[in-house]
């Protein structure tokens, strides 16, 4: 029984996901895991066989939040200590899988991939996302968590399960389908006094001709920050 599972989840990404499931081959280390919200291009109908791959496919688009929930459960049902979370559209770099790794077994809790950090690095990005993610969204989330974050809303992150059995953190809750479980649990990790590192991880977006996000500019911006006004002003829990 591995430690680890990888987890992704993927709408309609095309050759993107296939190249994921290329580059992501330790193998030895982990399992790997895809939730297949709904494609409708084909990309996951059929998958590479003879590897630890598994795919769990949704019939309609239920949201980030709602995939993240699902890899959670499928984990914890199958007894993995950890998930490593990576990009279904291949923004993220499998080498960079050994740190999330080494703090996991160092005893940190919350991982958090920053290409902000010294060493991290990122490319191809459109200079709203940079403002958005490099100063606006960090800015807010360290204000309200009292924690200097430089990467607040990378999805390369590593979780440990055990934080599933606090019932001051309750994953389950309606509006965290979409956007919002990330930056809810990133939240909560440091306010409940869990171990949280960032590392510095590569992040390196696809071509604008392959498409580099499926989150759309004003209700998905809304999606990630709106975790951060509800628990800042004590709305939600």
């Amino acid at each position: 029984m591995k430690k680890y599972l990888l987890g992704s989840c993927a709408y309609s990404e095309g050759e993107k996901i296939q190249r994921v499931i290329q580059k992501c081959q330790d193998y030895p280390l982990y399992d790997i895991l895809i939730i297949d919200d709904g494609s409708t291009d084909g990309s996951l109908s059929h998958p590479p066989q003879g590897i630890p791959l598994t795919v769990i496919r949704n019939d309609t688009k239920k949201g980030a939040g709602y995939c993240i929930r699902q890899i959670f459960d499928y984990a914890q049902k199958k007894g993995y200590a950890a998930v490593f979370f990576f990009s279904g559209n291949d923004k993220d770099d499998p080498k960079d899988i050994v740190k999330l790794k080494d703090a996991m077994e160092a005893g940190y809790d919350f991982v958090q991939g920053s290409r902000y950090l010294r060493g991290g690095e990122h490319a191809r990005m459109p200079a709203y996302r940079k403002i958005a993610t490099r100063l606006i969204h960090p800015m807010l989330f360290s204000l309200i968590s009292g924690r200097k974050i430089t990467d607040s809303t990378n999805g390369f992150r590593a979780v440990r399960l055990t934080l599933l059995n606090d019932p001051r953190i309750d994953i389950k809750q309606d509006w965290l389908n979409h956007y919002e479980l990330e930056p809810y649990m990133f939240y909560k990790a440091i306010q409940l006094g869990y171990q949280v590192k960032e590392v510095p991880v590569t992040k390196i977006y696809p071509s604008k001709k392959e498409g580099y996000s499926k989150m759309k500019p004003i209700t998905g911006w809304w999606s990630i920050l709106r975790p951060l006004v509800l628990l800042g002003l004590g709305i939600k829990k």
